[in-house]
């Protein structure tokens, strides 16, 4: 069975901003904070697996190259305006806020902001606590949640949409495109919305999905799907699917072979997976055992 995982790609605060976070959100733990031992990024972040409200979550330190935008975001539902308030104070310690705490049609209280970390959320007033990424189709992907709601639960096993409110008529331009869907892909519910006018952003690799893959084989399957229509292979396991969103599709195996404590084996592995764009998993794991 797959699972797919939410990965933050920070430059080299991660560790400050996992620790934050997990203080803040109840029901949040660390479970792993690995360091690089050697090389460039030395002491670093190599990978941080942490739950936030009970959401897997990874997140490393790979330099300045990406950074959040509002095409992502993570949104919170909280029972209580107390339990609103108390986030949004916290996260608001040298934030920047793009939607006032307030009152909306939508929502008794809710409010937008991209905190200190430079990581967009979403916090509002509901009848239940959940912590959900969220997708926003802007710019030329504006009026393709939809389409991506319907891709993404075909490609993956134990997957459905759960909801769907589309703009009324009247609206515009965004008549007819979907101001608020939600969809389960393989246990991760994800939220997807289309928002109309001119935005200088779009999505960034710095806010991925990981597909955990068992084998070889589940890796051709994924990767063929997602970077299928339109889609673009990128390096290391890494593609943007045809709307742009940002996926990792990774074998299982890779973790246990970059974390061998024998750094000449760790490296070899590192070594083949940057020459890589699909992983193979045969060529990783000849890699890993080469001869000294």
């Amino acid at each position: 069975m797959i699972n797919i995982t939410p990965c933050l790609w920070f430059d080299n605060n991660a560790e400050e901003a996992v620790t934050f976070y997990t203080r803040l959100i109840n029901g949040s733990s660390i479970t792993l904070m690995e360091k690089h031992l050697w090389g460039e990024f030395e002491g670093r972040v190599r990978l941080a697996e942490f739950s936030l409200g009970g959401l897997p979550v990874r997140a490393f330190d790979a330099g300045p190259m990406f950074k959040f935008t509002p095409a992502t975001s993570f949104f919170v539902e909280v029972e209580s305006e107390e339990e609103v308030d108390r986030l949004w104070n916290a996260l608001s310690d040298g934030a920047m806020v793009r939607m006032d705490l307030q009152k909306y049609d939508f929502s008794e209280k809710y409010g937008w902001l991209v905190d200190r970390h430079g990581l967009d959320w979403q916090i509002g007033l509901s009848n239940k606590t959940k912590i959900s990424p969220a997708l926003l189709f802007v710019g030329e992907q504006f009026g393709k949640a939809e389409e991506a709601m319907d891709l993404y639960t075909e490609i993956f096993p134990d997957s459905a949409v759960a909801s769907k409110t589309l703009y009324p008529e009247g609206s515009g331009d965004a008549e007819g495109a979907v101001m608020y869907g939600t969809v389960s892909l393989a246990g991760l519910d994800l939220i997807l919305m289309d928002a109309e006018g001119s935005h200088d952003y779009s999505f960034s690799e710095a806010f991925s999905l990981s597909v955990d893959c068992e084998n070889q084989s589940e890796v051709d399957l994924y990767w063929d799907k997602l970077t299928a229509g339109g889609g673009k292979e990128s390096s290391c396991g890494w593609l943007k699917d045809r709307f742009g969103v940002s996926w990792q599709v990774v074998p299982s195996v890779l973790e246990k072979l970059l974390g061998d404590p024998d750094q000449k084996k760790s490296a070899r592995v590192m070594d083949a997976l940057l020459e890589m764009k699909k992983l193979s998993v045969a060529d990783l794991e000849a890699a890993y055992n080469e001869a000294d």
